[in-house]
């Protein structure tokens, strides 16, 4: 089983930055599906179904990131696999990017995650989130 811990959530004004980071246990993470993800505002549910999917940028085993038009040019996804770890570069914050970010990894059994989804895959792991507010 893999545990993820996230860190670097602040209060920070508008147009400052952040270093989210993702430390992953328990297994490697060089197969994974990784990525941050948003809690749907104002909805009570937990887990995978409470987040915002797409998550606001994900990277794929190879390195490939994706990002959501709203975060483009402002947030950098990266992984270190040696070090087991995600970041999530977040430049220029907007009060709407207030939100408590979660780490997600997930993938396919035996396989590299490329453009899998979190509900098509195999496994899914979710951290306890770290909470970014810019006001």
């Amino acid at each position: 089983h893999v545990q993820l811990v996230e860190s670097g959530g602040d209060s920070v004004q508008p147009g400052g930055s952040l270093r989210l980071s993702c430390v992953a246990s328990g297994d490697t993470i060089g197969r994974y599906c990784m990525g941050w993800f948003r809690q749907i505002p104002d909805k009570e549910r937990e887990g995978v179904a409470g987040l915002e999917q797409p998550g606001v940028a994900e990277i794929a085993s190879d390195g490939t990131p994706t990002y959501a038009d709203s975060v483009k040019g402002r947030f950098t996804i990266s992984k270190d696999n040696a070090t087991n770890t995600m970041y999530l570069q977040m430049n220029n914050l907007k009060p709407e990017d207030t939100s408590m970010y979660y780490c997600l990894a997930w993938g396919i059994k035996d396989a590299y995650c490329y453009t899998t989804s979190p509900a098509s895959s195999d496994f899914v792991y979710l951290g306890q989130g770290t909470q970014v507010t810019v006001s």
